[in-house]
């Protein structure tokens, strides 16, 4: 087993470090990338997913390595921005070798990166990992660990949905509104009950047939419609996008019929300028790495030893945090994304810049 590729200056990217792991033996092959360590370590989950190529992967963790700064900067965590992918199908190559080799990784870094759950890696694994590294979040409850991070993920986008709603309709909640969901995984479910509690009429769907099931078991009352192209196109007020990073882009929004839009998925804008597409459509787009904070917030809490009761009032004020950055939107004449950016990059620099302060 070896690190096979390691740079301090991954390029125009501006990351920290990126580091590159394989180990032949279990078919690990991973990449984990630092973006920033100006607020503490840098924490990010490991995503595990059957990219089509490298070059895909590494496209991937350098885009969610950034977004972890900026997200931990605005949840107010003293933590950096990183992420992981394994790339590969987890379905076929996930073993408990594959993953203690990658706790191995992980541990190398002495550190600087803390993981955590992401797409195709779950609770349980990290307690695998966990027995390889210390700096694993997002562990069992059984193993001293805060459980399922979808469940505060879900609280803190349901949060983010209804500081967008107050700005839009003068109150914040979702009663009588009608939201589309794309996506029932580990976020998406918990969304569509705190919707439905609060009064909101769900549309949703899922490439999951399993899910598509859950949803008709579980909440017969919510609409399913085909694919997200048709809940894009539906007669919705909100727009949820909670699968795959992406799902704004030049073909959706223009289709596009919600008011808002404030999802869990990670990398909602597809690419730069999307932002400015929905602003010029009249969409309040509330932003992802804002409204999706509760889930780190929630494995960030381990590491001072988890309170759950805590762990969920920091959460709940994202609705603070989003409220603040659209009203900043308004006031400096630009998309609630450039607003959020600001507010994290002057926290960044603001705090960052006390390290310069040596203290021994």
């Amino acid at each position: 087993m070896g690190v096979f590729a390691t740079t301090e200056d991954p390029g125009s990217s501006g990351h920290e470090q990126v580091v590159f792991c394989q180990d032949k033996q279990t078919g690990l092959k991973a990449i984990i990338g630092i973006y920033s360590t100006a607020l503490g370590p840098a924490l990010g989950g490991t995503r595990f997913y059957p990219y089509a190529s490298e070059s895909d992967a590494l496209a991937d963790v350098l885009d969610l390595s950034r977004g972890m700064a900026y997200k931990n900067a605005l949840a107010g965590l003293d933590l950096g921005g990183g992420k992981a992918v394994i790339w590969g199908d987890p379905e076929r190559i996930k073993s408990e070798a594959l993953l203690r080799a990658y706790g191995r990784f992980v541990e190398s870094l002495a550190g600087r990166y803390y993981t955590a759950c992401d797409v195709g890696t779950y609770v349980a694994d990290m307690d695998v990992i966990a027995r390889e590294t210390s700096y694993v979040t997002g562990r069992s409850v059984e193993h001293g660990g805060a459980g399922d991070s979808s469940i505060l993920t879900a609280w803190g986008v349901f949060q983010g949905m209804r500081a967008a709603a107050e700005h839009v309709w003068g109150a914040p909640t979702l009663a009588g509104r009608r939201v589309g969901v794309a996506g029932l995984g580990k976020v998406g479910k918990y969304l569509v009950g705190h919707l439905i509690d609060d009064g909101a009429e769900v549309v949703a769907t899922d490439v999951n047939p399993r899910a598509l099931e859950w949803a008709r078991a579980t909440h017969p009352q919510v609409t399913l419609v085909d694919d997200a192209a048709a809940l894009v196109a539906a007669d919705i007020d909100v727009y949820a996008p909670c699968a795959l990073g992406g799902a704004l882009n030049d073909d959706t929004v223009p289709a596009l019929r919600a008011k808002v839009v404030a999802g869990a998925a990670n990398n909602q804008l597809a690419h730069s300028g999307i932002e400015k597409l929905l602003a010029d459509r009249g969409i309040l787009y509330a932003p992802d790495y804002v409204v999706n904070a509760g889930g780190v917030i929630q494995v960030a809490d381990e590491i001072e030893g988890f309170n759950f009761d805590r762990a969920k009032l920091r959460a709940t004020r994202i609705y603070d945090t989003t409220r603040e950055i659209l009203r900043l939107a308004d006031a400096e004449g630009v998309p609630p994304a450039v607003a959020a950016d600001r507010l994290a990059e002057r926290r960044m620099a603001d705090v960052g810049r006390l390290r310069t302060i040596h203290l021994r």
